[in-house]
């Protein structure tokens, strides 16, 4: 039997999990990314988890002196990828649709994270697949932007600040938000994580047992 991989282990912790040791590492922000949250296959309910190596796409404006790509970047999607779109933000359009994760899906993504919005939310839910973005429209992208860039370094920028992706980062999406972990560090968040989440229930335990949280907390976490 082969060993688990990152992704696997990753399975058993949360997003808040992932941005707690993030914070410990150092990452700004606990690689929380602002802005997109569960859209389906339901809006905010269930244990839908998105866990992938980042595959990237960013869209422009269609005055960008960029060039579009030639290629869809929907057809050329890594099995088990998380795609993460950037769409511009002076636009209401949509930059993902259903057909989008019909083709995801059978490319066999993990999910999808729009830093933007999407449209066709039924479409979505009936295939199951996971999708996170900042809100819904209805207005397709192709009067406003293109696609600019696939597979290169994302700059998500909120009020907050800017959240880096770049491509191959591990994304965790879940009911909580989305997090980005940094290739950097993604060796060291596993046994942290272990530690803290022992450490959390431990403290759990002992606030029902009847000590405080500050008691508990001064015993079980370091």
């Amino acid at each position: 039997m082969a060993a688990p991989t990152i992704i696997d282990e990753l399975a058993d912790f949360s997003a808040c999990d992932c941005s707690d040791a993030l914070v410990k590492l150092g990452v700004a922000g606990g690689g929380f990314l602002p802005g997109p949250s569960m859209w389906s296959p339901q809006r905010q309910e269930g244990t839908t988890k998105v866990i992938g190596r980042a595959y990237t796409v960013r869209y422009a404006l269609l005055s960008s002196a960029e060039d579009k790509v030639p290629v869809h970047y929907i057809d050329t999607i890594p099995q088990g990828a998380a795609v993460v779109i950037s769409a511009p933000s002076t636009i209401p359009n949509a930059v993902y649709g259903g057909l989008m994760s019909t083709r995801a899906q059978a490319s066999g993504a993990a999910g999808t994270i729009v830093h933007g919005r999407v449209r066709d939310l039924h479409e979505h839910r009936a295939l199951g697949y996971p999708v996170f973005a900042s809100d819904v429209g209805t207005v397709s992208p192709y009067e406003n932007a293109k696609v600019v860039a696939v597979n290169q370094k994302l700059e998500l920028v909120s009020e907050y600040g800017t959240t880096i992706v770049e491509p191959g980062d591990i994304v965790v999406a879940d009911i909580d938000g989305v997090v980005v972990i940094p290739r950097s560090v993604e060796d060291q968040i596993i046994p942290l994580m272990i530690r803290q989440t022992q450490a959390d229930a431990k403290v759990a335990e002992s606030i029902k047992a009847g000590m405080t949280f500050v008691e508990a907390s001064k015993k079980h976490r370091v």
